[in-house]
């Protein structure tokens, strides 16, 4: 839905600007600190989304959902950067369109 897409390029904007001023930090955390953070993260996710997607839908699985969020954990870790973890593929093509900017209007 529309408001799905302008929620997910909020978090879009929050996530790329948290590592912006990562980025400006003249005192960064060790590669192994930051990859434990987004570990401990990934772990927490993986346990939702089995509780969450207990049953397969068409195209989407708790498998899928797991590479999913192990892909975009290893592009965050990129962003701050640091080593990937996982090395993950994007499991799902169609979410790089809804995170692909472009023009959003709330009046449109």
């Amino acid at each position: 839905t529309f408001s799905n897409e302008l929620i997910s390029r909020d978090e879009g904007l929050h996530a790329d600007f948290a590592c912006l001023l990562y980025s400006n930090l003249k005192h960064k955390l060790p590669h192994t600190r930051v990859q434990e953070i987004i570990q401990g993260a990934v772990d927490v996710e993986e346990m939702f989304i089995c509780d969450a997607l207990p049953c397969a839908l068409i195209g989407m699985n708790a498998a899928l959902m797991k590479e999913y969020i192990r892909f975009v954990a290893d592009r965050l870790l990129g962003c701050l950067e640091c080593p990937k973890l996982f090395n993950a593929r994007n499991p799902f093509d169609w979410m790089e369109l809804i995170s692909l900017q472009g023009k959003t209007n709330f009046f449109e």
